[in-house]
C-alpha cells in the first residue's frame, strides 16, 4: 500500500524520485515541472541529475522544499539577465530570428553566474591544463552555487542526490551519490564539463566531462541502486518524436533531438518492461511444486527477481517551432520564461489523467506513462505486473 497521500494529489509509494536530464538552457523546463509537483504537494526522496540537470538537482537537495523554487527562480532570473532585449513578435519567424540572436550573444559574451569567454584563449594556454581545453571559464558557477546551495543540507541525506560525470581519460561513467559521497560545487561541475565549451574538472586526481557523453539520462543508475516501489518523473528535454526537417536549421534541430533521446527512451522502457517480466517470472515461480521451488537453480533466479513496482512518468519537452537546435545555449529571459511555463503545464497534462498513474501505484504494479497535450496515457497499455 502506498506509505503517504495526505497532502498530495496522487498516492505516493515509499520512493519518490525527480530524474533530471541535461540540456542547458532548456533546464528551465525541469523547474516549471519541479514547482508544479511542489504545488500539487509531492514530496520527493531522491532527485538525480546529468549536466544542468544536476545543477537543478543540487538547487532542490540543498534547500528546504518551498525555498528550493525561489533558489530555482534566483539562478533562472539570473542566467537570464545580462543579455540585451530583443524584440519579439508574434510570428514563429520574428521569434527564430530572436531566438539565434540570443544563442550569438551567449556564444560571444558567456551566462551571467554561469561561465565567460577565456581571455586570453585557449589556444595561449599551458598545454593539457583546462585553460587549453575549453572557450569558457566556469568559475561564476562555483560562486553561483555556494550561495544558492546549502552544502550541509545536500550531504545531510535529507533528499538523496546522484549527478553523473564521464572520466576523460578511461571514458568510464560515474555517479556521485550523497550515499556514499560528499558532494560540492565541483561535482555538479564536473556533471556539466561539457566540451570543448567548458572546461574538465579535477576531483581526487581525475578530470571528468559531462556525462551526458555517455547517458543523458540518470534513471539506471537510480532503479538499479533502489529497493522500494517508486515513482519516477523522468523530465526530458528532447523529444524523440518529430517531423522531418525543412532546412538546415531545423535538421540541426532535429539531430539533437534523436542523439540525446533515443538512449533515454530505451533506457527508459527496457526498466520497466524488465520490473513487469520478473513479476511474471515471480508468479511462475510460485507455482512450482516444493521439490522444484527447493532445487539451487530455482532459488538462484528468485534472487534474481525483482518485484518492486516502477511507474515512470515521462514528462518531455517540447519545443515550439522557432526554436532551433540552439535552444540549449539560448538563455534569454522570454525563452526562460516559455521553458517554465512549459514545464508547469506538462505536469498540469499529465495530472488531467492522474488517476491512471493513482491506480498503477495503488495496485503495485509497473508502467510507464507518456504526458500527452491532452492527458497521462500509459505507454504500454495496461500494467500487467
Amino acid at each position: 500500500m502506498p506509505r503517504r497521500a495526505a497532502r498530495a494529489a496522487l498516492p505516493l509509494p515509499d520512493l519518490v524520485v525527480l530524474v533530471l536530464q541535461g540540456g542547458g538552457a532548456l533546464g528551465a523546463f525541469q523547474a516549471g515541472v519541479y514547482e508544479a509537483l511542489i504545488e500539487l504537494g509531492i514530496e520527493l526522496d531522491w532527485v538525480a541529475g546529468i549536466s544542468i540537470g544536476a545543477v537543478n538537482a543540487a538547487i532542490i537537495a540543498g534547500n528546504e522544499r518551498d525555498q528550493a523554487v525561489t533558489r530555482m527562480r534566483e539562478f533562472w532570473e539570473g542566467v537570464s539577465s545580462a543579455l540585451l532585449p530583443l524584440p519579439t513578435a508574434d510570428n514563429d519567424w520574428a521569434r527564430e530570428w530572436t531566438h539565434m540572436a540570443a544563442a550569438g550573444q551567449v556564444m560571444a559574451f558567456g551566462v551571467p553566474g554561469f561561465f565567460t569567454p577565456r581571455f586570453p584563449p585557449p589556444a595561449f594556454a599551458e598545454r593539457q591544463t583546462p585553460e587549453a581545453v575549453s572557450f569558457y571559464d566556469t568559475g561564476p558557477l562555483v560562486a553561483t552555487l555556494d550561495r544558492l546551495v546549502d552544502w550541509d543540507r545536500v550531504n545531510s541525506g535529507k533528499v538523496r542526490l546522484s549527478v553523473g560525470a564521464v572520466a576523460v581519460e578511461t571514458g568510464n561513467f560515474r555517479y556521485f551519490d550523497t550515499t556514499c559521497d560528499t558532494i560540492d560545487a565541483r561535482h555538479i561541475l564536473a556533471s556539466g564539463a561539457l566540451p570543448p565549451g567548458l572546461p574538465p574538472v579535477e576531483i581526487d586526481g581525475i578530470w571528468y566531462w559531462d556525462g551526458g557523453l555517455v547517458s543523458n539520462t540518470p534513471l539506471e543508475h537510480v532503479v538499479d541502486a533502489a529497493s522500494e516501489d517508486m515513482l519516477v518523473f523522468q523530465v526530458d528535454l528532447f523529444p524523440a518524436r518529430g517531423e522531418r526537417p525543412h532546412d538546415l536549421e531545423e535538421a540541426w534541430s532535429r539531430e539533437k533531438d534523436i542523439r540525446f533521446s533515443s538512449r533515454t527512451r530505451r533506457i527508459s522502457d527496457g526498466l520497466v518492461r524488465r520490473r513487469k517480466e520478473h513479476r511474471l517470472i515471480d508468479r511462475m515461480l510460485a507455482k512450482l511444486p516444493p521439490e522444484v521451488a527447493d532445487m539451487p537453480e530455482v532459488k538462484a533466479v528468485r534472487k534474481m527477481v525483482d518485484c518492486k513496482a516502477l511507474n515512470l512518468v515521462q514528462l518531455i519537452h517540447q519545443p515550439p517551432v522557432w526554436q532551433t537546435g540552439a535552444r540549449d545555449f539560448e538563455f534569454s529571459r522570454s525563452t526562460m520564461e516559455v521553458n517554465w511555463a512549459l514545464g508547469r503545464d506538462a505536469v498540469e497534462a499529465a495530472m488531467k489523467d492522474g488517476h491512471l498513474l493513482a491506480d498503477s501505484i495503488a495496485e503495485g504494479r509497473s508502467d510507464s506513462f507518456a504526458v500527452q497535450p491532452d492527458g497521462l496515457k500509459p505507454k504500454s497499455g495496461q500494467g500487467t505486473g
